[in-house]
């Protein structure tokens, strides 16, 4: 009998025991913020950077805290670039003639995040006329000047030198509403106008010195967007000075252009904005009246993506994985650029007034969408995971612009 009770009490031991050791298990495990399934916050190192159409002043939101910063800057209505290093953002203003470059401060070491310093204005300026159109490959900057039609160069390595200045290329191109795109064997396809304030209907070839490399062989119509994956770039174009039907202008490095035309049916209309999407490798158009369109430039091919009619902010997340489509009905929608299909749609804020000057601005990591939504003075940040689930920062009276710089990821320094 005693031997029986023994046996009994060190059963309810094992038991006891077992079921703290189960919790303690439980109460230790380690959540992986960089776990492909953890998506709860947004990466640690994921900074947004928000200009105000009434006020000079400029918001940075860390959204995996929830704080916001704010910094003076010249003049509202700033135009906001994130450089393709994802530490700094250029801040244009084109009517003032002026460039300026924000620093997040982050720095990237590949499998870990330093904070270099506090984010802060950098000292580097540019002051070409009417700056307007930016790009940035690798560490270089590059913008083109409406006014003058030259193009201001910047590096992230001059961008802590004080007082920089951007470098100036003039290749003798008039004034004109402009584009130019880098291409990996250093060269730049830019635009090219017939007359002084005309729309460009040309693309050449130029050295970093501005001297001609490859001249036009194709004239088109009123060319407006491009991209680039540094062998070929891409321009959306009318096929011709008439303007009666579009398509793409493809520029091989090599001095080649040939011209993709719409799909059938498309009618009189050209896609504005071109894109590429690095991660996923692949060219898109977007026309706010006609959709989204992939690009195909080895098969010479456009395919719809989207073809509504209402679409007012289409954007490649900051990965270059996925497009996300903003229509305005308030219906997101998500899409896999490496297989061109719908992953995910819903409704993320309420009916747009296509009357509204300053409409909701659209960017986003792999995580969350961000939207600037003017009339409420507010930063939406809409979890990807679940679209209903909805975080919102204030920022100013009228933000009506945003960028996105850093990282996403989590790996600090000593993580």
């Amino acid at each position: 009998m005693k031997t029986k009770n023994t046996l009994k009490k060190w059963s309810v031991l094992l038991l006891i025991a077992a079921a703290f050791t189960a919790c303690k298990k439980d109460n230790d495990t380690i959540i992986d913020p960089e776990a492909p399934d953890y998506t709860a916050k947004e990466y640690k190192y994921v900074r947004v950077l928000v200009s105000d159409e009434l006020s000079p002043q400029l918001n940075l939101l860390d959204p995996f805290t929830g704080t916001v910063n704010a910094f003076n800057g010249k003049y509202p209505l700033a135009n906001l670039y994130g450089t393709a290093s994802g530490r700094y953002a250029t801040v244009l203003y084109p009517a003032q003639n002026l460039v300026e470059v924000f620093d997040s401060g982050l720095m990237s070491h590949d499998d870990h995040i330093d904070v270099d310093r506090p984010a802060q204005w950098t000292t580097a300026t540019a002051t070409g006329l009417k700056p307007t159109h930016f790009k940035s490959k690798g560490t270089e900057s590059i913008i083109f000047n409406d006014g003058d039609g030259t193009l201001s160069v910047g590096n992230d390595a001059d961008f802590r030198t004080p007082n920089a200045k951007f470098s100036v290329i003039n290749a003798g191109l008039l004034p004109h509403h402009g584009a130019m795109a880098q291409l990996s064997n250093g060269s730049y396809a830019v635009t090219v106008a017939k007359t002084a304030g005309a729309s460009p209907n040309r693309v050449q070839i130029i050295s970093k010195s501005g001297s001609l490399l490859h001249a036009s062989s194709l004239e088109v119509g009123n060319i407006h967007g491009n991209a680039t994956d540094g062998n070929v770039a891409v321009f959306g174009a009318f096929s011709s000075l008439a303007a009666t039907s579009g398509g793409v202008l493809v520029v091989n490095a090599s001095g080649e252009q040939r011209l993709i035309p719409n799909p059938d049916g498309f009618g009189a209309f050209r896609l504005g904005s071109i894109y590429y999407a690095a991660s996923a490798k692949k060219f898109i158009g977007y026309a706010a009246t006609k959709g989204a369109y992939m690009i195909d430039v080895v098969t010479n091919k456009m395919t719809a993506i989207y073809s509504g009619v209402d679409a007012f902010q289409c954007k490649v997340d900051y990965a270059g994985k996925n497009l996300l489509i903003l229509t305005l009905d308030g219906k997101l929608r998500i899409y896999d650029l490496s297989s061109g299909a719908l992953k995910k749609e819903g409704t993320v804020i309420g009916a747009i007034n296509t009357a509204d000057t300053y409409k909701p601005v659209l960017e986003a990591t792999d995580r969350f969408a961000y939207l600037a939504v003017p009339a409420s003075g507010e930063i939406h940040q809409i979890s990807l995971a679940d679209l209903s689930k909805v975080t919102k920062h204030k920022v100013s009276a009228r933000p009506v612009r945003l960028t996105l710089m850093g990282f996403e990821s989590s790996a600090g320094h000593g993580d």
